[in-house]
């Protein structure tokens, strides 16, 4: 999946090769960069962990193969290397001087960013119908959810996010860049590149405008409407047992999609000004650095089935 055709992100050369970015980062707050450096070390480190506990945790335990635990491992994944992707680089340029990121390792940074941002858009939106129907067909739920619709929804959630970055890509290389240029943000992220151009962004943005509101609105028409018919579903339901399991699983999953979306809206639907980079740093922040330690905690401290495989796998290893 990482390998991608060389020639389809030719850089050109006279950009590539004098082209430097900095990284401008936290650069101004010199008091606190250790404490962030700290912060952030123990975020990935639990990220890392947690994501990685969570796919080992679902592999190992039969009782979770299911559809569910099968996104959700995905989730993980995901989640795991868009913080592998950015976090390293943020925790370097917090502790040495020279921020200094090559033209073709920032392009590369967004290309990776944008392809697990917008995978997990689209996992978020898979695992509500999901949710949808193993609440609204239960019986029919196996049947409906194969194994082949569940790879084939994982696998069309990682491709729209590979083309569009491709797409993103494509016009953001037809911009010149000149010399050295410090980008206001710990991240090569698409606004925070474009800004620092030497010729008129207008398309580059306008297409990242057009693509972010259309994978938006469409994920979140699949969110809403498979959570409006599972709230009718529920509420026609007799007993407040079954209502009390529906709602604790989904809420799980609603918690996370509401942080996420709230984030990414907040980011890429409200245009940008100078005064508002603090405010993008500190959502950028959030959305690659701290949700993907928020997911792994989210569904298993809430989550009954991943407690008790995780309390068997302890009491299976122990014993042997």
């Amino acid at each position: 999946m990482h390998h991608s055709d060389p020639s389809v992100l030719s850089i050109p050369e006279n950009q590539s090769s004098t082209v430097t970015f900095i990284l401008v980062g936290f650069s101004e707050y010199p008091d606190i960069q250790l404490p962030l450096f700290l912060l952030f070390l123990t975020i990935y480190t639990v990220t890392v962990l947690g994501n990685l506990g969570m796919i080992a945790i679902i592999r190992l335990s039969p009782k979770l193969h299911t559809p569910m635990y099968f996104f959700l491992s995905h989730l993980s994944f995901v989640d795991f290397c868009y913080s592998t992707v950015v976090t390293p680089k943020l925790l370097e340029n917090l502790i040495v001087e020279d921020r200094k990121i090559s033209f073709t390792g920032c392009v590369m940074q967004f290309f990776f960013v944008c392809i697990f941002v917008v995978t997990e858009t689209f996992m978020l939106a898979v695992m509500a119908y999901d949710r949808f129907v193993a609440v609204c067909n239960p019986l029919l739920y196996t049947v409906a959810m194969s194994q082949k619709l569940c790879w084939s929804l994982v696998a069309g959630s990682y491709s729209w996010g590979i083309i569009c970055s491709f797409v993103f890509i494509h016009f953001m290389l037809t911009l010149v860049f000149c010399g050295t240029k410090f980008i206001n943000n710990f991240v090569c992220e698409h606004d925070a590149i474009v800004a620092v151009s030497c010729s008129d962004p207008f398309i580059s943005q306008k297409v990242i405008f057009i693509f972010a509101t259309f994978n938006e609105l469409s994920s979140l028409m699949i969110i809403l409407t498979s959570y409006v018919f599972i709230v009718i579903t529920v509420m026609k339901m007799p007993t407040t047992g079954g209502r009390y399991k529906v709602f604790s699983t989904c809420a799980s999953h609603l918690t996370t999609i509401t942080i996420f979306h709230s984030i990414i809206i907040c980011l890429y639907c409200v245009p940008t000004t100078k005064s508002s980079w603090l405010l993008v740093m500190v959502a950028s922040v959030f959305y690659t650095v701290v949700i993907p330690m928020l997911n792994p905690l989210i569904y298993s401290l809430r989550n009954k089935d991943v407690k008790d495989a995780v309390k068997k796998l302890m009491c299976s290893s122990l014993s042997s």
